[in-house]
């Protein structure tokens, strides 16, 4: 299998001087082509944060579910742009759409997840379940 060597965009290559133009970088780069957002699952004492990054998107376009101990965080979206220029119309269609599942631990207290949308992030709060006590004693062997 042949590496994959990325190259600074700047830097004029035989493959850009050919064609004209670095198709590959040009759809990898294009925020249409990859709908799936980042995610960062962080864990503290007291709870597991899910932050999805979802720039673009509001808090009305997520939906998130829990079914069978599996959270699924998805998002459909459809976007539409025109633009009237003397004769001619112009249209722009997009539709975005992903779905993202996390299994959940079996410490986790259902009841008390919330979730919260500011700034392009959605951020999903999994409260830990409190420790029970360890029942710890001494068995005499007799």
């Amino acid at each position: 299998m042949l590496p994959i060597v990325r190259r600074h965009r700047d830097l004029p290559g035989l493959f850009d001087e050919f064609f004209g133009r670095d198709f590959f970088n040009d759809v990898v780069k294009d925020s249409h082509w990859n709908s799936t957002p980042k995610v960062n699952v962080i864990e503290s004492e007291k709870d597991y944060s899910i932050e999805v990054a979802a720039p673009g998107l509001e808090r009305e376009d997520f939906k998130v579910n829990l079914k069978n101990n599996l959270l699924t965080i998805s998002s459909e979206k459809e976007c539409k742009q025109e633009e009237n220029e003397d004769r001619y119309l112009k249209r722009e269609f997009c539709y975005t759409s992903f779905n993202r599942s996390f299994s959940l631990p079996e410490n986790i207290e259902i009841a008390n997840i919330a979730a919260t949308h500011k700034n392009g992030v959605l951020t999903v709060v999994l409260p830990k379940k409190e420790k029970e006590a360890e029942n710890e004693q001494d068995i005499q062997i007799m």
